[in-house]
């Protein structure tokens, strides 16, 4: 039996979740501003709906990827927002990745109105998402982020309950700073290969299994020597979930050196025009302040 799902958000990574739910037998409604992403959906079998308002009257879940807090606000709360058409009890899962204390404050809106709410944020990205295999980190009531599994095991191979509402954004921001550093440590290694004279296209292989492995090592040293710049990711995201994990970092007064050099890199190439690129044109970096796009 399929279940009813409302959209809201079909960018790059709501996009992949729409295409594989459909494919997955879910009767979805999309909604997004942007109704040239919602054709691509429609394509593969999804519904448009008018408004998010009209895509939650429809369903019993409500998905939402959206960039930024304000975003989810409006598309949730603002005129025409998913809280105008929702039944009582409608379960929002917001996939976005955003700040954890204002996801709290997103919850408690929504439960003023009736609503249920799980923040759970992803890793793995719109590729993972395709094929069923992305990483999430839930955070809300026990009985709220069961039942979203329902939904989320389409899309997600692990899928961990952190706590209460705002734990699946913190867990988030804990990811961003151990992939932020591991795509700049990676971009670094890959330079020093290649001034070295060391064939870089090896070292994946080479390094495979043992304590420098990693994800993104096997991903990303190949598509460095390569410049292969295909867009999975943003750097300009990056930087926000940094700036995000610093904001976390001087609440709870934890000094993080590293993250904030990681921070800096990123914003210098967000600075040179890159932001819109992926983390593999991090490579940019290493031509020099005075090579970077002006």
């Amino acid at each position: 039996m399929s279940l009813k799902i409302a959209l809201i958000g079909a960018g790059a990574m709501g996009g992949a979740i729409g295409t594989r739910l459909a494919q997955t037998g879910q009767t979805l409604h999309v909604f997004d501003l942007d109704k040239e992403k919602v054709a691509e959906l429609v394509a593969h079998g999804v519904i448009a709906a008018q408004s998010a308002a009209d895509a939650a009257a429809q369903s019993d879940y409500v998905i939402t990827s959206l960039n930024a807090p304000r975003i989810v606000d409006i598309a949730v709360f603002g005129k025409g927002g998913v809280a105008d058409g929702a039944k009582p009890g409608t379960l929002i899962i917001d996939m976005s990745s955003i700040d954890p204390e204002a996801t709290k404050e997103l919850a408690a809106k929504a439960a003023e109105k009736g609503l249920r709410w799980v923040d759970s944020p992803l890793s793995g990205g719109a590729p993972k998402a395709l094929i069923g295999e992305l990483t999430l980190m839930a955070g809300g009531a026990a009985e709220d982020v069961a039942d979203a599994h329902n939904v989320l095991q389409h899309v997600a191979t692990n899928y961990t309950h952190m706590g209460p509402v705002g734990a699946g954004q913190t867990t988030k921001l804990i990811n961003q700073v151990l992939c932020g550093l591991n795509f700049l440590a990676v971009a670094e290694a890959t330079q020093l290969a290649l001034d070295a004279g060391v064939d870089a296209a090896k070292i994946p292989a080479a390094l495979k299994g043992g304590r420098a492995d990693s994800a993104i090592l096997q991903e990303y040293m190949p598509r460095y020597v390569e410049r292969d710049y295909r867009r999975t990711g943003r750097i300009d995201n990056m930087v926000k979930d940094l700036n995000g994990a610093q904001d976390l970092a001087r609440r709870t007064h934890t000094p993080m050196p590293m993250t904030a050099i990681c921070a800096e890199v990123h914003r210098l190439m967000t600075a040179a025009g890159l932001g819109g690129e992926d983390q593999a044109a991090l490579m940019e970096y290493f031509k020099g302040p005075e090579e970077l796009p002006q």
